[in-house]
C-alpha cells in the first residue's frame, strides 16, 4: 500500500497480473528483494541452459562458434537490470570445419547449470518457507 499525496488516500498497486485488490498474492514480489534476485538468477540459468543446448545441437555445424555468458558478471549486471550479453567462447580447439564446440565442455556446463539451478530452487524454497511462517504467525508448522 502507498499513500497518495493529494488526498492522503491509501492506494493499492495492482499486482503483476493487474488485480487491484487482494485477489492475487504475487509470490516473488511478496518475498522481496531476495526473491527478485533469485528470480534473476534462475532466469540467467535458463539463458545459459538454452545456449548450452544450442551449442550441443550445433556441434556438427561447420563454422559454428560456441556461445555462452560470463555467469558471475552477467548475474551482477542482471541485479542492476541489464540484459545478459552472449559471447563467443575463446580458447577452444577449432576443428577443420571451423566449429569449436567441445561436447566435454558442454556436458560440464550442463552439470554446473543443474547444480546452480538446484541451489537457486533451495534458496527460493527457504524464502517461501519464511513467508509461510510469517503468514502462520511465526513458528507454527501446519504444512
Amino acid at each position: 500500500m502507498t499513500t497518495g499525496r493529494a488526498h492522503n488516500l491509501k492506494i493499492q498497486r495492482p499486482c503483476r497480473h493487474g488485480h487491484q485488490n487482494a485477489q492475487c498474492i504475487d509470490v516473488v514480489d511478496g518475498i522481496g528483494n531476495v526473491g527478485n534476485d533469485i528470480e534473476r538468477y534462475l532466469n540467467l540459468l535458463s539463458i545459459r541452459q538454452r545456449l548450452t543446448a544450442s551449442n550441443i545441437a550445433n556441434a556438427d555445424t561447420p563454422g559454428y562458434k560456441t556461445r555462452d555468458i560470463d555467469f558471475q558478471a552477467e548475474f551482477a549486471a542482471a541485479l542492476n537490470g541489464t540484459s545478459p550479453r552472449v559471447l563467443e567462447v575463446n580458447g577452444l580447439a577449432v576443428k577443420n570445419d571451423g566449429n569449436n564446440v567441445s561436447l566435454d565442455r558442454e556436458a560440464r556446463m550442463l552439470a554446473e547449470n543443474a547444480l546452480r539451478f538446484n541451489i537457486g530452487i533451495q534458496l527460493l524454497k527457504g524464502e517461501l518457507e519464511d513467508v509461510r511462517k510469517a503468514i502462520n504467525g511465526g513458528g507454527n508448522d501446519t504444512g
